[in-house]
């Protein structure tokens, strides 16, 4: 059975997107043959229910899951009737099906991607679930946790050239030609962007395919964007864990994420935007912001780093060797398990921090704003509004004087809330907290003072003369209720809780 990508042929793949929009294979399409549960059931890689759903089910659309998803040996007269337009004969000469008997099997993943309202599709390679066996180091990923992550952080300004990073079989890509003029996709892998060439044809677009290591091949080119869902996976270099290219780089450590945050810079437009993901390592005695601000200080960019997630050392061994289709008490699992708590006790590593890390090249000559936080709760999605908003607020609060913050009007953002504590028969409440509906989520406990300066946040009154009005109130400090109003203001605009007047 063959193991190359499918082939690009204009001609097969306009026939193949045809019986693809006609099924209906589409997301909308799919979630009428699968209930929930069944969804649910292969986000879990169990396909069982789905199997029950599609089983008997004479839909195009139920063949091609069964096909395409499920990896279970389809009737080539089923086949044949989903895709009249390709034709069997067109599904077997692009590479997506080979013969197996009287049934055809798939080759190859194709399923139905949603992104910023528009419809596409994505092939990449068939999972462990479609072939009951681990992935060859060579395994081109799909959909997944990670890219569907990053496409919700990544922020999507109108630009002229964007850059997709490691591009895969190239979701990232799919979601930049939204808003890009050009659209420049890297990867080291072969296979992938093959991939990503017969992706880009299946949805009727145009990459600049460049073949390389992350940022090598676009050497002296700068970009308005720059998206990456790295190898960011911390892998043992002793031999005793298999190397998968989609997630291992070859480095030790954390050094991959380190070193693209110390190059991409160089790639930046003033203005430009590098949005990727990334893992790093806690050591003991150290807190994360230690090692992540030494990778951002000194590059003059400004960092937004949000940790979403820290696993241990034993969590994160579980989680990427079971990654690659083996499975716990198994001798091969064991072996790798215990590699990776080896490398990890080598480096003194007591921790491993998941996030999103957001670079930006000032456009005026200044310091650059650091802002390293950590955020485990549910964020809104997609985060790439916020995240655009959150940058355009730390550059105007980086940029601004403590006089102008005083002097401006602020205003309420409209998905903020306030909550008030009171105890049964107390005349005033023992606690009040502003909660964001939208953005980070936040919930920020109010004091006294910038209780009462929240509560005339309506665009009328300046920060100014609001504490002045407060300090007079309370028989307080004024220079203490202007430091105390400032240091809340630099906090929660800079998340969109305080907004510019308009």
């Amino acid at each position: 059975m063959s193991t190359n990508p499918p082939r690009v042929d204009p001609d097969l793949i306009a026939a193949l997107r045809a019986d693809l929009r006609a099924a209906p294979f589409t997301v909308a399409g799919i979630a009428e043959v699968l209930d929930p549960m069944a969804m649910a059931a292969l986000d879990r890689e169990q396909a069982l229910p789905a199997q029950r759903r599609t089983a008997d089910d004479p839909r195009p659309v139920a063949t091609l899951i069964r096909l395409f998803n499920l990896g279970d040996p389809v009737d080539a007269a089923d086949v044949q009737a989903a895709l009249p337009t390709l034709g069997l004969v067109g599904a077997l000469a692009l590479g997506l099906v080979a013969a197996e008997g009287d049934a055809v099997v798939a080759l190859a993943d194709l399923r139905p991607y949603a992104a910023d309202g528009t419809d596409h599709w994505i092939a990449s390679d068939l999972d462990e679930l479609a072939t009951g066996s681990p992935l060859p180091g060579d395994h081109v990923l799909g959909i997944g946790g990670a890219s569907t992550t990053l496409a919700s952080w990544t922020p999507r300004p109108r630009v002229g050239r964007a850059l997709d990073v490691g591009t895969g079989c190239g979701i990232q890509a799919l979601h930049l030609l939204t808003h890009a003029d050009d659209v420049t996709v890297t990867d080291l892998s072969e296979r992938a962007l093959a991939y990503a060439a017969f992706n880009a044809a299946l949805n009727e677009t145009q990459w600049d395919v460049r073949a390389g290591s992350m940022l090598e091949p676009v050497a002296g080119e700068r970009f308005a964007l720059i998206v990456s869902n790295p190898p960011f996976v911390i892998t043992p270099r002793t031999g005793e864990v298999p190397l998968f290219e989609y997630r291992d780089a070859g480095a030790s450590g954390d050094a991959v994420v380190a070193d693209l945050v110390a190059a991409i810079g160089a790639h930046l437009e003033p203005g430009g935007i590098a949005q990727f993901l990334g893992n790093w390592e806690i050591p003991a005695g150290q807190e994360w912001t230690d090692r992540v601000g030494a990778w951002v200080a000194g590059t003059g960019l400004d960092a937004w780093v949000v940790q979403r997630e820290v696993q241990d050392p034993a969590e994160y061994a579980e989680t990427w060797a079971r990654d690659g289709g083996h499975h716990s008490g198994t001798a091969d699992f064991d072996r790798m398990y215990a590699a990776w708590l080896d490398d990890f006790a080598s480096r003194d590593v007591v921790g491993i921090g998941f996030g999103i890390i957001t670079l930006h090249r000032p456009v005026v000559d200044r310091a650059p704003f650091v802002d390293l936080v950590e955020v485990r709760h549910p964020v809104e999605s997609p985060m790439g509004p916020s995240v655009l908003a959150g940058l355009a607020a730390r550059a105007w609060l980086v940029e601004h004087d403590d006089d102008t913050i005083l002097d401006t009007a602020w205003v309420a953002a409209p998905d903020v809330h306030e909550e008030r504590h009171t105890r049964p028969g107390a005349a005033d409440p023992s606690r009040i907290l502003w909660h964001q509906g939208g953005g980070l989520r936040r919930t920020v406990p109010l004091t006294t003072v910038t209780a009462a300066f929240a509560s005339v946040t309506d665009g009328e009154l300046t920060a100014r003369a609001a504490a002045a009005a407060i300090a007079g109130l309370l028989g307080a400090d004024d220079a203490e209720v202007r430091a105390e109003i400032v240091a809340f203001i630099r906090d929660v605009a800079r998340d969109g809780l305080l907004l510019l007047p308009h």
